[in-house]
């Protein structure tokens, strides 16, 4: 594999070309950004932990059936991916209320849902990533109704999965955001899975363990990550 021209930077990651076609190369950064990039800052080591947790949870998906862009890591900081046509969505799957749905729904956080939510926002850095449904997904032919259910299907047996893996680590996860990619007509999961987009609770003493941290100056954010990896693969 050679490390070809950059092609896009994001708030966390940094895609460059490989000399194959049909993959890519993903750079974790260490920057950190919340409230659709009003605060900045850097969280010490953040690239080299979500590559490691990014690919454990791609690794454990594969196994139970669930596919991603995922190929392999090839340095602390850097994996390889399947090249997707990305469907311009966020995925938020939420089994206990936090973050805005605690405002939307006027419950207070920490409390459970009796089945889990799924969510579609929108990925327009210029509309603020606003909320979705079905309807307008198809009015702007975002995803076709096939594709929608894949995703669904899709979102909810990682839930399963991450859960089951994550509960045995006695940690809970509250809510996580996905994206998805189509790779030779097939639909795969992408993007990363991590505390910068997953919420984190601890099983017994509820502490958060995740980017929350960050965003609401609770302190212990380098930690917070590190704790989540240390249980991951101890």
């Amino acid at each position: 594999m050679i490390k070809g021209n950059q092609l896009y930077e994001g708030k966390a990651k940094v895609v460059y070309e490989t000399d194959n076609p049909d993959e890519l190369l993903v750079y974790f950064k260490d920057d950190a950004t919340a409230g659709n990039g009003a605060k900045h800052g850097t969280i010490d080591g953040k690239g080299v932990i979500n590559n490691k947790i990014s690919a454990f949870f791609f690794k454990q998906l594969k196994d139970r059936g669930v596919k991603s862009h995922f190929i392999e890591t090839v340095s602390a900081r850097e994996m390889l991916v399947k090249k997707l046509d990305m469907i311009k969505l966020e995925i938020i799957v939420r089994n206990i209320v936090a973050g805005s749905l605690v405002k939307r729904l006027g419950l207070p956080e920490g409390t459970p849902l009796a089945v889990p939510v799924i969510e579609y926002d929108y990925k327009s850095d210029e509309l603020g990533d606003p909320m979705l449904n079905r309807w307008h997904i198809m009015a702007l032919n975002l995803a076709t109704i096939d594709e929608m259910n894949q995703i669904e299907h899709m979102s909810l047996a990682t839930n399963t999965i991450m859960r089951g893996i994550l509960k045995a680590k006695n940690v809970d996860l509250i809510d996580f955001k996905l994206e998805f990619g189509r790779f030779n007509g097939e639909v795969l999961l992408a993007d990363e899975i991590s505390p910068d987009n997953c919420r984190f609770w601890d099983t017994e003493t509820h502490e958060k363990l995740d980017k929350d941290r960050f965003r609401q100056d609770l302190g212990g954010v380098e930690e917070a990550y590190q704790e989540i990896l240390n249980r991951l693969t101890m």
